[in-house]
């Protein structure tokens, strides 16, 4: 990594300084791993709110009397909500300068997940390569692994992102 990559800011001036977002296709090293923090406690509201705006309407994720009569006990969060909690979590460290999301695979739900569990989630950078099609960009793939404060895998899924080379970055707005 470059000292600039690792300490997150880029220097503006004497004693000022801009937060900097994800990493140039030239910082990343296959085989790195990033640890998302902080961690988010997931809590009812969440499950309640995502199963409504997405339209699930399954009753494993909102009914409690339904869930005392299932093998959990109680209603188990969505995976809709794991994976939104956890794929944002890896954005700021991995994707934050991305000029393109190009999609995820091999998605896994090994584990539930229950209102009042404490999610981290950490990234490994499986592959990088120049693009074909697009000049001064990369291609990064990375495996992203969401683990409860327990350290168990309840989550894995694979990303593939593009990502500005250095030579080819576009200048960072005043507000970024």
């Amino acid at each position: 990594m470059h000292a600039s990559a690792i300490t997150g800011y880029k220097q503006l001036g004497p004693q000022r300084y801009r937060e900097v977002l994800g990493f140039h296709y030239e910082d990343f090293t296959v085989g790195d791993v990033f640890e998302h923090r902080p961690g988010r406690t997931v809590t009812e509201a969440d499950n309640v709110l995502m199963n409504t705006l997405c339209m699930n309407p399954s009753p494993l994720h909102l009914d409690a009397a339904y869930c005392e009569q299932t093998v959990w006990g109680r209603p188990l969060i969505s995976s809709l909500v794991t994976f939104s909690i956890v794929c944002g979590m890896s954005v700021r460290s991995t994707s934050g300068r991305a000029t393109a999301n190009l999609g995820w695979d091999k998605i896994r739900l090994t584990r539930p997940v229950f209102a009042g569990d404490t999610l981290y989630a950490e990234s490994r950078i499986l592959a990088a390569r120049l693009s074909t099609r697009r000049a001064g960009e990369g291609i990064i793939t990375c495996e992203t692994v969401g683990l409860t404060s327990q350290g168990e895998v309840f989550l894995s899924f694979e990303r593939s992102f593009l990502v500005p080379t250095r030579a080819h970055a576009v200048e960072e707005r005043a507000r970024y």
